[in-house]
């Protein structure tokens, strides 16, 4: 009997991915932030595009208080109300956004920033831990599938939010982005609650039939550890570092990928498409990537990401025409990459079973790393408003980041069993 109820649960095992891949497809837009950049600016912030930008660092950055607290809610009860209770946010956040006025400006850190953070948050972890118990088989390649579809998200609203910003905005900058927020929060709240719907999680120790856990390529934890038994561990401080200077470049690149095109010298036309090719980069390297953490292994993906990161960074600054298209799409593909792998590296070297609330933990670094990098970004695009190759000095930080996150994963080493003594 257990026998065929095991086969009946593997055959199910797919209605939970479907539903998070369309979940992770409305969290997309948080990638395309550089289509609002310069409207947000103009109208809200006096063209300043460091504290524009800032709404989008605080996104990513309260990214990591939604992902703790979504864990504890989804190990207390489960997965579908944390999925409710974070599409009902976000759609909240994003609808008053849309009504932010230049009076109070910083109520869009507020409710797009932060209140949308949590939101997130909460709903990208537990979606991720969720799908990653029903494949324990596959953990790489399924969690670059569900994170891949985060980062599909900016193809399918980049032109979405374009044609609503024109249509909505009438040649005002900021009106049609302010606007598109609250249409947007509308699709976020619809497409959660539905997909809440079919999402479940496995019977305890769910196992896939003729499948055990093994150690090829891959060190995975026989043990799950507590949150506080992790963060006992030297190897938490070293991947959250790690985390947080990996993901530097890319976010400095895709909160400003337009800005920076329109700099040199593209039409808005071409910088559209390219934020598009930004987005396209981004998912298929977290799916990628993630893939190949499965076959070579979590560390040896992460110092290949590491050295892509460093040396490309710094060739934005010399590119011209499309070519600084390609560029960043590299950036992307290998920021995507980080995406894709540190959850899953999390679940290896701590255990599955409370992955969701060590992974927003460790998240912090991410955080951390998008407030910097939009900051720095944002200060220096503000120097180089009339030449942009004044933005490289923050190219050659994000490079030094990468380079000493390679030296730490270098000596990286899984952490040790008695970690979990009291």
């Amino acid at each position: 009997m257990s026998e065929t109820i095991v086969m009946k649960k593997q055959q199910n095992r797919w209605i939970p991915v479907l539903a998070s891949i369309a979940i992770q497809l409305c969290l997309g837009t948080a990638y395309i932030w550089s289509v609002f950049q310069i409207g947000i600016a103009t109208h809200l912030f006096g063209g300043n595009n460091a504290s524009a930008s800032l709404t989008f660092s605080l996104l990513l950055g309260v990214l990591t208080i939604g992902s703790t607290l979504g864990g504890l809610i989804q190990n207390k009860f489960s997965t579908r109300p944390v999925i409710i209770a974070g599409g009902i946010l976000i759609g909240i956040a994003f609808i008053l956004a849309s009504r932010t006025t230049p009076v109070m400006p910083y109520t869009l850190w507020l409710t797009y920033g932060v209140l949308g953070g949590i939101g997130m948050g909460s709903v990208y972890s537990t979606t991720i831990s969720c799908c990653q118990k029903w494949f324990p088989d596959k953990k790489g390649l399924i969690t670059g599938l569900i994170v891949s579809s985060l980062g599909f998200g900016g193809v399918v609203f980049t032109p979405i939010a374009e044609k609503l910003i024109k249509l909505l905005g009438q040649g005002t900058p900021g009106i049609g982005e302010l606007r598109t927020f609250g249409y947007l929060g509308i699709i976020f709240l619809v497409i959660c609650l539905i997909g809440a719907i079919f999402i479940q999680d496995p019977p305890t120790n769910f196992r896939p039939a003729n499948w055990s856990p093994t150690t090829i390529k891959n060190v995975t934890s026989q043990h799950d550890f507590t949150p506080k038994q992790m963060l006992k561990t030297p190897q938490f401080y070293a991947v959250t570092i790690t985390f947080m200077f990996a993901c530097m470049a890319g976010l400095m690149i895709i909160g400003f990928a337009k800005p920076i095109a329109l700099a040199k010298g593209m039409s808005g036309e071409h910088a559209a498409i390219g934020v598009m090719l930004i987005a396209i980069c981004n998912s298929f390297g977290r799916l990628f990537w993630g893939w190949s953490s499965d076959k070579f292994g979590r560390k040896k993906v992460i110092l290949i990401l590491l050295i892509i990161t460093a040396s490309i960074i710094l060739l934005v600054n010399f590119a011209t025409g499309f070519v600084i298209f390609l560029l960043i799409a590299l950036i992307a593909f290998s920021y995507g990459g980080f995406l894709g792998v540190f959850p899953v590296l999390t679940a290896d070297f701590w255990g599955a079973k409370n992955m969701s609330t060590n992974y927003g933990i460790i998240m912090v670094g991410f955080g951390l790393g998008a407030i910097t990098a939009s900051y720095i970004a944002g200060y220096y695009k503000n120097l180089a408003i009339h030449d942009i190759s004044l933005m490289f000095p923050a190219f050659i930080i994000a490079s030094i980041a990468a380079v000493i996150g390679l030296v730490i994963t270098i000596f990286l080493k899984p952490p040790k069993q008695t970690s979990l003594n009291p």
